[in-house]
């Protein structure tokens, strides 16, 4: 497989729950408003050790979107989606953007997020959808 090369972060990071590599920085959160099938999910600009998946269309609280899962390099876990096109006019600040699911993340201290049983089956969008 050859020598796995990681991005590291330096402040506050969320990282891989299971291997801790590096995924994304607190100043690049757009909306921590966005829930998915265990719980909160993030909105980033950017991410980093994450490989991406093949595309497919997805119907989630606010509409279709073509979106790709998001890998973690450093152990292969799914650890959210990348949003490649939205088809509503009001959704299209989601294009090009990560969301990193928090029960796959650890926080910037370090700590695990526990899911919260009520929260929404299926796709993932903000609270206030």
């Amino acid at each position: 497989m050859g020598r796995l090369f990681l991005v590291l972060l330096d402040g506050k990071i969320y990282s891989c729950k299971h291997c801790q590599a590096h995924l994304a920085l607190c100043e690049d959160i757009v909306s921590k408003s966005f829930h998915c099938r265990h719980g909160k999910a993030y909105l980033f600009n950017k991410v980093v050790n994450t490989m991406v998946g093949l595309k497919e269309d997805r119907m989630m609280m606010t509409g279709l979107h073509t979106v790709s899962d998001i890998f973690c390099v450093g152990c292969g876990s799914i650890v959210g989606w990348k949003y490649e096109a939205a088809y509503e006019k009001s959704q299209k600040y989601k294009e090009g953007k990560f969301i990193l699911e928090r029960f796959m993340v650890s926080g910037p201290d370090g700590s695990p997020y526990w899911a919260n049983h009520e929260s929404h089956a299926g796709g993932s969008d903000p609270d206030d959808a």
